[in-house]
């Protein structure tokens, strides 16, 4: 009998890590359902321009596409902007608020930034208040 060789051993693959560097992973403060609140931002004039949710997942998609990614809460799903629409929100930078709760994201948008046709998700939707004063 001819000896055979021993098999040689199958790489047993390292457990996954998540998708976001470990050190954003470890800062965010997610809510219980594992989301984070995104704002979103014209790079070139401030103008904020709506509120999205963002997951581990959506989040590094954003980062790593130039396309900015949700997660939609009502349909439970990502959405890329402008998909659909074609008003694409083109990634320029993303932030990390102090308490790591919030994301900034700043874009360069394409057409309108809400669902209903408007630039932003706040034009015409002012409520009255008391201004204040630091005087």
């Amino acid at each position: 009998m001819s000896e055979q060789p021993a098999p040689a051993p199958v790489p047993v693959p390292a457990p996954a890590a998540g998708p976001l560097p470990p050190a954003v992973a470890a800062a965010l403060k997610r809510d219980g359902a594992g989301l984070v609140a995104a704002v979103v931002q014209q790079f070139d004039t401030n103008e904020v321009l709506m509120l999205g949710w963002m997951d581990d997942e959506a989040l590094h998609r954003t980062m790593t596409s130039g396309r900015v990614t949700f997660y939609s809460r009502s349909r439970q799903e990502y959405w890329r902007k402008g998909d659909t629409s074609g008003h694409v929100q083109w990634v320029k930078s993303v932030a990390m608020d102090c308490d790591g709760d919030a994301l900034l994201v700043r874009v360069d948008q394409v057409g309108a930034a809400c669902h209903t046709g408007t630039r932003t998700c706040f034009d015409g939707r002012g409520l009255d208040v008391q201004a204040g004063s630091a005087l």
